[in-house]
C-alpha cells in the first residue's frame, strides 16, 4: 500500500462559510484558508481524523449525496445537544425516507446530508466523526477497492453493509451501505488520496487502475490525478509534494 486517505472533499458554493459550520460543530479548527481551498482538521495531532477540505464549485445540488458523515454521541442527552447545536449553526432537518430511526438526519447550510447518531458502542473511540458513509450497489466490492486504495483493512463485510477502519484503530470508520439509487452527475463529496513523497505517482495510478479505478476527463484545476472507483465515485490522487502529516 502506497496511497493513503487524507481528506473528505466538499464542493461548496461558499467554502469558508460551510467550513466554519463544520469547524464549529465538530470542535475542529480551520487550518488552511485560501480562495481556492479551505481545510478543517481535528486539533489532536495524534489522532487519525481525516481533514475536511472545501473547494469552490458552482454546481447546484440536485439529489441526495452518495457520501455523508455520521457524527458520534456519548449519550442520548449528548445527541440532543449535538442536534440543537447543529440547528443553531444553520443545519436543517431533512426527510430522505429514513422513517422512525434513533438517529437524526440533518443537512448543513449548503444542503449536504449528515446524521447525528444515537450512542453506539462501536463508535465510542472515533472522535467527533463516527463514520464516513458511502452509498453503493455492492458494499463488499467497493470495500475491497477502498481497502486497496487506503490500506485500511476490512473489519466486516456483507451484502448490505461493509466497514473499514485504520489498522491503528484510530479515527472514523469508512462504511459502505447498500442502496438501489443510481448515481446522478458528479458527487459533491469525495475522498482524496495521497501517495508518499518517495513513491512514483504514475505507479500508484496504475495500481489503482488495476484494482478497478478508471480515469476521469473532467479534472481541470484538480490538485492531482482524478479517477473514479468501480461505482464511478470520483476521487483524486493528490500530488505527493503536499504535506499531510497532520491528517
Amino acid at each position: 500500500m502506497s496511497t493513503r486517505l487524507v481528506c473528505v472533499v466538499f464542493d461548496a458554493d461558499r467554502p469558508r462559510f460551510v467550513a466554519d459550520f463544520w469547524a464549529e460543530l465538530l470542535g475542529w479548527t480551520v487550518t488552511l484558508d485560501r480562495p481556492d481551498e479551505v481545510d478543517v482538521a481535528a486539533p489532536d495531532p495524534d489522532g487519525l481524523d481525516l481533514a475536511l477540505t472545501f473547494l469552490p464549485a458552482a454546481r447546484a445540488k440536485d439529489s441526495k449525496n452518495r457520501m455523508h458523515l455520521d457524527l458520534a454521541s456519548r449519550s442520548l442527552d449528548h445527541q440532543r445537544v449535538q442536534v440543537d447545536r447543529a440547528l443553531a449553526l444553520g443545519a436543517r432537518h431533512v426527510d430522505i425516507g429514513q422513517g422512525a430511526v434513533p438517529w437524526v438526519v440533518l443537512t448543513d447550510p449548503e444542503g449536504n446530508e449528515f446524521c447525528v447518531l444515537e450512542p453506539r458502542e462501536e463508535y465510542v473511540d472515533t472522535g467527533a466523526v463516527a463514520a464516513i458513509v458511502i452509498d453503493t450497489h455492492d458494499p463488499a466490492r467497493l470495500a475491497e477497492f477502498w481497502c486497496t486504495a487506503s490500506g485500511w483493512p476490512i473489519a466486516y463485510g456483507g451484502a448490505r453493509v461493509a466497514g473499514l477502519r485504520s489498522a491503528t484503530g484510530l479515527g472514523s470508520w469508512l462504511e459502505f451501505v447498500h442502496t438501489p439509487d443510481v448515481k446522478c452527475g458528479r458527487n459533491r463529496l469525495r475522498l482524496d488520496l495521497a501517495s508518499f513523497p518517495t513513491d512514483d505517482p504514475a505507479t500508484e495510478v496504475a495500481r489503482l487502475r488495476a484494482a478497478g479505478a478508471t480515469p476521469v476527463d473532467d479534472a481541470d484545476g484538480a490538485p492531482g490525478v482524478v479517477l473514479a472507483d468501480p461505482e464511478t465515485n470520483e476521487f483524486c490522487l493528490r500530488r505527493p509534494a503536499q504535506d499531510y502529516s497532520t491528517v
